[in-house]
């Protein structure tokens, strides 16, 4: 098994950057203090610290959902940021002291 196999049988996050050269900033992910881009999205910050079937839950089914089009069109990539519900991960910047949080129902949050 070649190393590309080895990191996509893992299951852990779709994407990650080919290279740092961006300032750092810090960001709260569910509690925890997380580093990023600060050109990242919110999206592709979570995309590239969870795996994709963590990423969140459906509110009305409780399923797996997860950022489908990156560009605003799809939903998918709805997040709590600074207190703030339902909130397009893929449209919004990180920026420094942002707090994130994944919606998860509550029974379910991992």
């Amino acid at each position: 098994m070649n190393k590309l196999d080895k990191n996509a049988s893992a299951r852990g996050p779709l994407f990650r950057p080919l290279r740092d050269e961006r300032r750092v900033v810090r960001v709260e992910l569910d509690g925890e203090t997380v580093m990023a881009g600060e050109r990242e999205t919110v999206a592709s910050l979570l995309l590239g610290s969870v795996a994709p079937e963590r990423y969140r839950r459906s509110a009305a089914s409780g399923l797996p959902r997860a950022p489908l089009c990156m560009m605003g069109v799809c939903f998918e990539c709805l997040v709590e940021i600074d207190g703030q519900t339902n909130q397009q991960g893929c449209l919004v910047r990180v920026r420094d002291g942002m707090r994130i949080r994944r919606q998860i129902p509550e029974a379910g949050r991992s």
